[in-house]
């Protein structure tokens, strides 16, 4: 069976949508500058570029949530003609055919699948006829895509697959040409991002246009027929995916060569950080951690998988003093750690990156001097006879702000102005410029663009070299095999024994965190 739609009457490579002169400004920022954009039907484009290209703000203008100051958004309909699009109006973008998956879910986990996805698409009343219908075309839809999932099923009994799966048949069901996916495979396992491809190609192959927003170039490079980077605003390069590589991708991206992550083999030292039979419980007395035991020493990189969700986030709080165990022993620097007290936490010794950094890393609303005196206000450096020493702040920031090549405003800005890559810079320059023992680095480079990678990683392993025990949490495992000398993997509040990273694959990384045995998956 096909898709029950007209897409399966398009021929391929008719065009689907276009762009043409998108230009869109907030206030100085040029965020978009006469962006000129196609995609065909059948054609799974990928969208790159560095944090503040304007990647954003384009999908946004056309799935309505901005209005361009200049340019025109067309959109194939039924027919197949092309037609404008009316601006400023998320109602009149689905109501063309084009469908959104976010990188972060909207569903209702009290609800059934079969309810988060028929949910605004019919009225209150729904007589049982009505959904009937519904449920036939989520069949058909289902079986035509692939995307199998059981529609009465509660969304907070799904896997993070599965979740992603209902986002797309969404979409799918109210009939969606053109499907935009921003950073897919963020939170997939290499197992789901392989069914996730298969997918896409099935439904490029039966004419869905597709727009996947990513900046794993692996990825990229697997899915896609076709590249448009933007840089500064404007398309920097468009290519056929066929005969470039990870290297010109990423040159492409920032203008200039990324270099590649090379780490020297590790001179662990004693233990900065051991956990043993840790239990910690959440709200209702849910188990967050289940007896977990760690050791971390000084001069590795102790790396943490695991899908979103698993406990990762509670290790954190633990190991940053936000947290305190139920149950088990937390030794810091071979002494008892202060848990229960950031304050005391980083007075011993301890550097956070948190994973959320606009919310638990930095006030927006202060200056960026500020935001760098946030965790040392106390110290010598920053007062004195009780008096902040506000000219000696101002320039430990001017030199921080060139020492972590943070671009953007100057130190009297306000840090919700900088992008998302320059705050993370901004967050390593403050925990780094203390020499911690240890550091925790929770989701380090999320979000971020291929050359704020390399510079973070760059300083995460010459912290390492310098002789800090670096736990570094991430869910992105390329970045997990490129640093950590050891990776231990989360699953359901549970931690595996670390195994050393070159006797790992990516794929038993992946068995591992659907819960498999680690000597059976490695």
């Amino acid at each position: 069976m096909t898709l029950p739609s007209d897409l399966t009457n398009a021929a391929q490579g008719t065009p689907s949508l276009r762009l043409r002169g998108i230009t869109k400004r907030f206030g100085a920022l040029l965020a978009n500058d006469g962006i000129d954009l196609d995609l065909a039907r059948g054609e799974v484009l990928a969208l790159l570029g560095e944090n503040g290209a304007g990647k954003t703000t384009l999908m946004s203008i056309l799935f309505g949530h901005y209005v361009a100051d200049a340019g025109t958004v067309e959109v194939a309909g039924p027919g197949g003609a092309l037609q404008p699009l009316r601006p400023g109006s998320p109602q009149a973008a689905l109501a063309a055919g084009i469908g959104m998956v976010h990188q972060h879910f909207a569903l209702a986990d009290n609800l059934s699948v079969f309810d988060n996805i028929v949910l605004g698409s019919q009225p209150l009343w729904r007589p049982a006829l009505r959904r009937r219908a519904a449920r036939a075309k989520l069949a058909a839809l289902a079986e035509a895509s692939g995307l199998t999932v059981p529609l009465d099923a509660m969304v907070s009994g799904l896997s993070v697959g599965e979740r992603q799966r209902v986002e797309i048949l969404k979409a799918l069901y109210r009939d969606a040409r053109i499907l935009i996916l921003d950073e897919p495979t963020a939170v997939l396992t290499p197992q789901e991002a392989e069914g996730l491809f298969a997918v896409l190609r099935r439904l490029a192959g039966q004419g869905l246009g597709i727009v996947f927003i990513s900046h794993k170039l692996a990825e990229v490079l697997a899915i896609s027929r076709r590249v448009v980077v933007l840089r500064a605003g404007r398309v920097a390069a468009e290519m056929a995916t066929a005969g470039v590589d990870r290297a010109a991708l990423a040159e492409a991206m920032v203008g200039r060569a990324v270099p590649e992550t090379r780490k020297r083999p590790a001179s662990p030292g004693v233990a900065v950080l051991a956990l043993d039979g840790v239990t910690l419980r959440g709200p209702g007395g849910r188990t967050l951690l289940d007896g977990v035991s760690l050791e971390l020493r000084g001069g590795e990189v102790l790396g943490i998988a695991g899908v979103s969700g698993n406990g990762q986030a509670a290790l954190a709080e633990l190991v940053s003093g936000v947290a305190r165990p139920d149950s088990g022993r937390v030794t810091l620097f071979d002494r008892p750690a202060p848990v229960g007290s950031p304050a005391a936490m980083v007075a011993a010794g301890v550097g956070r990156i948190p994973e959320d950094r606009h919310r638990d890393g930095v006030v927006g609303d202060m200056a960026v001097w500020e935001t760098l005196a946030l965790e040392d206000y106390r110290g010598r450096q920053a007062q004195r006879w009780a008096l902040m020493r506000r000219a000696a702040l101002r320039d430990r920031a001017r030199r921080l702000i060139g020492a972590y090549d943070v671009r953007g405003p100057g130190p009297e800005a306000r840090t919700r102005l900088l992008s998302g890559g320059n705050i993370q810079k901004l967050i390593l320059g403050r925990v780094l410029e203390r020499s911690p023992g240890l550091v925790l680095a929770c989701q380090p480079t999320r979000g971020l663009d291929v050359g704020a990678v390399a510079e973070i990683h760059g300083r995460l392993l010459a912290a390492r070299d310098r002789g800090a025990g670096v736990l570094l949490v991430s869910e992105d495992l390329d970045e997990l095999f490129a640093l950590s000398d050891r990776i231990a993997v989360m699953y359901r509040g549970r931690l595996t024994p670390p195994w050393p990273a070159e006797q790992l694959t990516i794929r038993a990384l992946g068995l591992m965190m659907a819960g498999q045995e680690p000597a059976d998956a490695a």
